[in-house]
């Protein structure tokens, strides 16, 4: 069988999950919406900004005059530290109608004072600053007795949802382990029983044989258009240690993974000559103090973008009722993304 001729479906390890790909739709006219190409900011300064330092935010707090990294407790947080001490209510005793309390914490970091900044256009020594605050996040929050997940996150750009342009993510701290993490956690516990060995061990071992959908790597992480991606330019980021969160991270691993972030996200930018829009976000062991010789430590990178600056996938119909489907192969999409890579 030819996977590049005929539609097929794949595998998510991580998640059990199946994805359709259907090469040969790649061809297909397109008459859907067009988006507007998003404008970039040439001000480092932004006076109306809220992020930009100090500001003063919608809530009406001052921003400190910082001049790295700026962390704060989101203004309109999804969740707060302090619910009502209840468990699960099952409001029928059948089972259809459960709710249960969860408490978290939502905080908001700008990467930098600058407000034109992004990711893909800071300097190496820049990016490994926000790595460590990154990892005095996770250590802190992590180690609060009623944290069990921390969830570190950027949407970039409108078109992900992003309020504002300055530089910035969300770390979200919760009292459950979310559904993603829980698939895959439950998932690489399965291999690692079944095998004796890591699934992502594995799986970078047989990329790293087959060079098909490698896009960058260095000595410390390598970047990955994974085989069953539903994004038309979906990156896994990779570690090649085995370890289990940002706690563990070496000296040289931050400033690998500060160099590979660097590279994959301004060799996006070169895909379409545009600011490239993504969800990303770090997928580390759960914080409950137990041990997870099954969890490999990787980000995922979710970009929308499918044909052009104003072209983007939607996840609808066929995708929201069964099961997501791609037209661009994780290979071919790997193939363009290494024709732009950015050293």
């Amino acid at each position: 069988m030819k996977l590049t001729d005929i539609p097929h479906r794949r595998l998510n390890p991580l998640t059990n999950e199946w994805v359709v790909v259907s090469p040969q739709r790649a061809t297909r006219p397109w008459q859907g919406e067009v988006s507007h190409p998003p404008a970039v900011s040439e001000r480092d300064y932004d006076p109306s900004c809220y992020l930009c330092p100090g500001n003063d935010r919608v809530g009406g707090v001052k921003n400190s005059a910082y001049s790295g990294t700026f962390v704060f407790d989101n203004d309109f947080a999804a969740l707060v530290p302090k619910v009502p001490d209840q468990k699960q209510l099952d409001l029928d005793e059948k089972g259809l109608i459960v709710a249960e309390a969860e408490p978290g914490i939502c905080r908001v970091m700008c990467f930098s004072p600058q407000h034109n900044l992004t990711l893909s256009t800071m300097k190496v020594g820049e990016i490994e600053t926000v790595v460590r605050t990154w990892m005095d996040q996770f250590r802190e929050l992590g180690a609060m007795p009623n944290v069990r997940n921390v969830q570190i996150f950027e949407n970039r750009g409108a078109m992900m949802g992003a309020s504002n342009p300055h530089p910035h993510c969300q770390i979200w701290a919760t009292a459950s382990v979310p559904q993603q993490p829980l698939k895959e956690l439950e998932n690489q516990k399965t291999y690692l029983a079944r095998h004796k060995r890591c699934l992502l061990c594995d799986y970078l071992a047989l990329e790293e044989g087959q060079r098909v959908r490698i896009v960058a790597e260095n000595e410390g992480f390598v970047a990955i258009v994974p085989f069953w991606a539903t994004w038309p330019f979906e990156l896994l980021i990779c570690s090649r240690r085995h370890f289990a969160s940002m706690n563990e991270l070496s000296t040289a691993e931050i400033a690998s993974l500060s160099r590979m972030l660097k590279q994959t996200t301004a060799t996006y930018d070169r895909v379409f000559n545009t600011p490239f829009p993504y969800t990303m976000g770090f997928h580390q062991a759960p914080t409950d103090e137990a041990p997870h010789p099954e969890w490999h430590f990787h980000a995922h990178f979710y970009p929308p973008l499918l044909r052009s600056a104003t072209v983007r996938k939607y996840m609808v119909g066929f995708e929201m009722l069964c099961t997501p489907q791609r037209d661009v192969t994780p290979e071919m999409a790997a193939e363009k993304l290494r024709s732009v890579v950015s050293e």
